[in-house]
């Protein structure tokens, strides 16, 4: 952990809807802070030529936007903001039936693999960006929204995992830890929404070979949905000790039920304080 003093740059870490957004948006427009969100940076820097693509692959299919395409009459262009990554998660996509909008688990592993690499090298690029919001912006205050799968890509007992290691050298990480009441409404949510995520490849693998162990179906009659849905409650359960580890080792806690009562950046900041002060 960084040797913190009050308004340095700020990692936050958590669950996709624990409230790193909330957070980090809330530093940006009520206090000035620089806001480097990772997915938006791995959906537009990393990944975006095949965010493209995909999505000209699947236009092709219709005659006339074929024409047009081929044409250069029409462009395709992802509306990737901070708030909306939907373009980002409908590449990663969902493995099982095509007829239900699936793709193949080959295909799955490939682009999961491809967002592990665009997620590594967005991190890696924390440092120069809040070199950036100073020298460039004049943003004096910096906050990371890392996004929910920074713990699938390092080693959280690792003293020299590269990627925590550069980060924790540039800013202090403040884990947003979600209580038992947190996870299950985060698992309703998902049950409503089901939306493509980002696995650890080992773990994806294991969930994939038990799931179709359980059904007994075969890979291309998978219900893709039902499938994500199954994994996620696993996820939450992998992820937690995870998050656990790298703030004992690299961070700070603050649990997200008191973090969602700080409703202005000073509360936050307060609670910041609070947490490092507690780690000692």
């Amino acid at each position: 952990m960084i040797e913190y003093r009050q308004g340095a740059p700020i990692a936050i870490l958590g669950m996709s809807g624990v409230g790193k957004t909330r957070i980090a948006s809330m530093l940006r427009d009520q206090a000035n802070w620089f806001h480097y969100s990772v997915d938006y940076r791995i959906g537009t820097r990393y990944m975006g030529e095949a965010i493209v693509d995909n999505f000209k692959r699947e236009a092709s299919k219709v005659p006339l936007l074929r024409e047009l395409l081929l044409s250069d009459s029409i462009y395709i262009s992802p509306n990737i903001t901070f708030d909306n990554l939907e373009p980002l998660s409908t590449y990663l996509g969902k493995p099982g039936d095509p007829a239900k909008g699936g793709i193949a688990f080959a295909e799955y592993l490939r682009r999961q693999r491809q967002h592990r690499d665009a997620e590594i090298r967005a991190l890696g690029d924390t440092a120069s960006f809040v070199e950036k919001a100073r020298a460039i912006y004049g943003y004096e205050h910096f906050i990371c929204d890392t996004g929910g799968s920074i713990c699938e890509i390092v080693n959280p007992d690792d003293a020299d995992d590269p990627v925590l290691k550069a980060l924790s050298q540039t800013c202090l990480l403040v884990y947003l830890a979600g209580d038992d009441a947190h996870n299950e409404a985060l698992k309703s949510r998902f049950d409503k929404t089901p939306k493509p995520m980002y696995y650890n490849e080992g773990f994806l693998k294991q969930v994939w070979a038990d799931y179709l162990n359980k059904t007994g179906l075969p890979e291309n009659k998978v219900d893709p949905d039902d499938f994500i849905r199954w994994g996620f409650a696993k996820l939450i359960k992998w992820r937690a000790p995870r998050y656990q580890t790298i703030a004992k080792n690299w961070g700070v806690t603050i649990p997200a039920d008191k973090a969602e009562l700080a409703n202005t950046p000073d509360a936050f900041l307060a609670q910041v304080d609070e947490a490092v002060k507690a780690q000692g």
